[in-house]
């Protein structure tokens, strides 16, 4: 297994993390919704409390109607944390089965309905490939103190990589109070995997003339030297559902809706952002929509998923996608089929654990060291 050059962590390329991967049996592909409905309930009432099913928020309306908790990653596992349940079938992407796996408690086991749910945006801050980067950076200005600050949306590996550097993790709801800590801790940032994340987190601090991009994949890009000169590093990563937004997504909506307020995640560009009215995580885009008055207009930038949930939950409110039918669905959340759902429940009946998501000892007790840092601000 490859070894870091700075960090004492062994660890592997994500695609290689999990090589128990299970693709669906035949039986369970041509399922109805009908069919799977009542064999999911069926095999919740079975397995009892034995078992909870989380769904994130960018889940689809089949994986949420069977969820116990519907939120944010970090909120689902602290729920996962608190159940009793011996089981937790995590509807969402393998970093948030991880960090579940990481704040469990070691008589739970964590599940995820399908291993192909990978998070392209975790994948492109690889801890190898920061170890890496870090070596380059930190060599290129010895006398700065540099902590690193790695989004929830990571791997866990990435997450001990961090914490080992002297570093933390964030949300996107409290990114800047993390910013915040690592300015007063050390003299720079690192900040991975999202760019844009960083950028808005950047404004908010009054900090837009910090900032420098480091793009691993670019060997022409900027120099260590050139971006180690910046108080605040920015890796170049990006969610490919939120980059989709532009600013004239929001132009398009004013026209159409001249009484319509927009909300939008702060993975979007930074001109998305500066464009609307409220920025701010699914948890504060699903509290606004919450607050909204009967009859209010919003345009919701983020996740489809979510969009269309807001708008069941809150038939008062008209709720409409900021990007109208251009909006798509996150790749990895779609992986979770409910079909999938379905096989895995059916299997815990039978005594069987399917993809079953589990991070090694120590990197999980570092990962969870870089999350309480989180907390303890």
């Amino acid at each position: 297994m490859p070894k870091m050059e700075t960090a004492d962590i062994e660890t592997e390329l994500s695609l290689f993390k999990y090589d128990d991967v299970e693709q669906l049996p035949e039986t369970y592909r041509g399922l109805s919704e009908e069919e799977r409905t009542e064999r999911i309930a069926a095999a919740k009432a079975e397995l009892g409390d034995d078992v909870v099913i989380l769904g994130h928020n960018y889940q689809r309306r089949e994986i949420v109607e069977h969820a116990d908790s519907v939120g944010d990653s970090y909120q689902l596992s602290v729920e996962a944390a608190e159940a009793d349940a011996e089981y937790v079938v995590f509807g969402g992407v393998t970093f948030m089965a991880e960090s579940a796996d990481i704040i469990t408690g070691d008589d739970q086991t964590v599940l995820l309905p399908s291993m192909e749910a990978s998070c392209p945006m975790a994948g492109m801050a690889e801890a190898l490939q920061v170890d890496a980067a870090w070596a380059e950076i930190t060599d290129a200005a010895p006398d700065a103190e540099i902590v690193p600050v790695t989004y929830m949306n990571s791997y866990a590996d990435l997450k001990a990589f961090c914490a080992e550097q002297g570093g933390a993790v964030c949300t996107s709801s409290n990114a800047h109070d993390v910013f915040e800590w690592a300015l007063d801790r050390g003299d720079k940032v690192l900040f991975l995997p999202d760019k844009h994340l960083g950028e808005n987190t950047a404004h908010r601090l009054g900090m837009a003339d910090e900032i420098a991009e480091w793009d691993p994949w670019d060997p022409a890009g900027k120099s260590a030297a050139e971006v180690a000169a910046a108080d605040i590093v920015l890796w170049d990563g990006y969610c490919q559902v939120h980059e989709r937004f532009g600013a004239d997504h929001v132009e398009r909506i004013r026209d159409d809706h001249p009484e319509a307020e927009v909300v939008v995640h702060p993975e979007c560009r930074r001109e998305v952002v500066e464009a609307a009215d409220v920025a701010g995580s699914t948890s504060t885009i699903t509290r606004t929509i919450e607050a909204a008055d009967p009859g209010e207009t919003w345009a919701v930038g983020t996740e489809i998923h979510l969009v269309n949930h807001l708008q069941r939950w809150h038939p008062e409110v008209n709720v409409v996608p900021l990007c109208g039918e251009a909006c798509m669905d996150c790749n990895a959340m779609r992986q979770i089929d409910p079909n999938y759902l379905t096989w895995v429940l059916e299997e815990l009946v039978a005594g069987r654990e399917r993809n079953v998501v589990e991070v090694p000892p120590r990197e999980a007790k570092l990962a969870n060291a870089a999350m309480e840092r989180m907390l303890e601000l």
